[in-house]
């Protein structure tokens, strides 16, 4: 049985998953994570979905030994501190708690009510971007307002303090960066979330956070832990789909032809570009709180786990042929919004601002071109989601 020593994370190929995942056999795998404690990396899709279906993996992280070793606790820290409101580092019954006060917030009919909102935004900012000329960084001037935008109105933050809380993101997860500088960053991005919750309680609006601060079930520390959530959770992974995903499409021409030219194949190019990039690649981790069975192993209780999306969602016992890049494939569910009670609560609404962004970037310049060679193209190999630091265009 191979002992992987490390978790994977280098990439050869900006597109593919480290190739070390490639010589693996079978669906699970021992691994020695950083602390030196022996746990186990899944790379199987139905394993994958078992361990994040299963109440005997908890999700809180606690006890949990780090993947990598820029994910371990502080010096003197046993376990990293799940500030109130962090519900997705939680298990039941907390988790349900929060996720109740949310979800409806975050539904199909919600989302549909959304789209000319955000439809308005993405055409706005192709405007900009026209207006402006070329050669554009689609990062800072289409990948990263996008979400931000949406996400600023939804929950009532003010889009022009943006930089307030965009820079302290990149911060918080940039690995290369020293786990007390990215501590630093989480509590000054709080902070200045705190402050917004202040207001919001002294003068609601009809935001969300407005409507949970006057809701009445939620503490101030709570309510500014979910806030900093779905602020962070809100553009961050986006963003760096939109931008890596466009990075992509404008390497396969094909590929970008379909998604500029066909109206019934944007929802499958979603699916299809969050499978192949799988962005999340530490994780999800969780702890087993008792000894159970998997693809003919046992996992102790006390064991860690660590699922490498990257690997997941190449599985060949799920997606025929795992490595052809395909957005008209309809090859079953990628695992990249996770699974169970867990999975990613605004997964609709990512779905929808993608769905959008792609077809109307690539409908509004036919001509877009990377304007560096693409192995100049930065990327974020070391940041907790994976993408690429900026992406030079023209047309």
């Amino acid at each position: 049985m191979d002992i992987l020593q490390a978790l994977p994370l280098e990439r050869d190929d900006p597109f593919e998953p480290p190739a070390v995942l490639g010589e693996l056999h079978g669906p699970l795998h021992r691994m020695i994570y950083a602390d030196g404690r022996p746990g186990w990396l899944v790379t199987g899709h139905a394993e994958a979905r078992v361990v994040l279906d299963d109440p005997r993996f908890s999700n809180t992280s606690q006890g949990a030994a780090p993947p990598i070793k820029e994910l371990a606790p502080p010096e003197g820290l046993t376990d990293l501190v799940i500030p109130p409101g962090f519900f997705i580092a939680m298990d039941d019954p907390e988790h349900s708690r929060y996720r109740r006060l949310l979800t409806g917030h975050f539904s199909m009919r919600r989302m549909r009510l959304l789209e000319p909102r955000i439809q308005e935004i993405i055409d706005g900012l192709l405007d900009e971007i026209a207006r402006a000329g070329a050669p554009a960084d689609l990062v800072s001037a289409f990948a990263l307002p996008v979400p931000s935008l949406v996400i600023c109105e939804l929950l009532g933050v003010p889009y022009e303090e943006r930089s307030r809380f965009q820079a302290t993101t990149a911060r918080a997860v940039n690995l290369d960066s020293p786990v007390e500088e990215r501590g630093a960053a989480g509590a000054e991005l709080m902070g200045y979330l705190s402050e917004l919750v202040a207001r919001k309680r002294a003068a609601p609006g009809q935001d969300l956070i407005s409507q949970l601060a006057t809701g009445g079930e939620l503490s101030h520390e709570e309510l500014t832990g979910v806030a900093t959530l779905l602020l962070t959770a809100g553009h961050e992974t986006t963003a760096n789909m939109l931008a890596l995903g466009t990075f992509l499409l404008l390497c396969r021409p094909e590929q970008a032809e379909l998604v500029r030219t066909d109206p019934g194949v944007a929802a499958t190019a979603v699916e299809e570009l969050m499978r192949y990039l799988s962005i999340t690649h530490i994780g999800p981790i969780r702890v087993a709180r008792a000894d159970v069975p998997l693809a003919g192993r046992t996992i102790r209780a006390g064991e860690t786990v660590t699922l490498s999306l990257p690997a997941v969602n190449r599985d060949p016992a799920r997606f025929p042929d795992p490595g052809r890049f395909d957005v008209a494939r309809e090859a079953g569910p990628q695992l990249g919004f996770g699974h169970g009670i867990h999975q990613c609560l605004g997964q609709q609404l990512a779905r929808l601002e993608m769905r959008l962004a792609y077809p109307a970037l690539l409908r509004r310049f036919p001509g877009l071109r990377l304007a560096v060679p693409a192995a100049e193209v930065p990327l974020r190999p070391r940041a907790t989601i994976y993408g690429v630091a900026a992406l030079p265009v023209t047309w």
